[in-house]
């Protein structure tokens, strides 16, 4: 079995050593990003997370509009959507079947 992937939306000054737990951590992006560009965003998360799986992660953070670009492209290609979601200085984990 393949080892799962985490999708960070944003790689920023947050420690995402505790996602690692849960698979290989992928950054979408990283730094500032301009939030009227959302074509370059579509296209930039596509193409990383083009060999994503059904029961890969997304870590939602950073702008919204980068949050829901990610998560609707993994939605589209899985149908389903696993978010990782930063609690009390741990991570829970939320699956929907779409």
């Amino acid at each position: 079995m393949a080892t799962k992937k985490v999708f960070v939306v944003n790689k920023s000054a947050h420690d995402f050593k505790p996602a690692e737990g849960y698979g290989e951590v992928i950054f979408l992006s990283e730094g500032s990003m301009n939030r009227y560009s959302t074509n370059s965003m579509i296209r930039q998360f596509k193409e990383i997370m083009e060999n994503s799986e059904k029961g890969d992660y997304i870590v939602p953070c950073s702008l919204n509009v980068m949050n829901s670009i990610a998560c609707a492209i993994f939605a589209h290609k899985h149908g389903c959507l696993n978010l990782l979601l930063f609690k009390d200085g741990i991570y829970i984990e939320r699956n929907h079947v779409l």
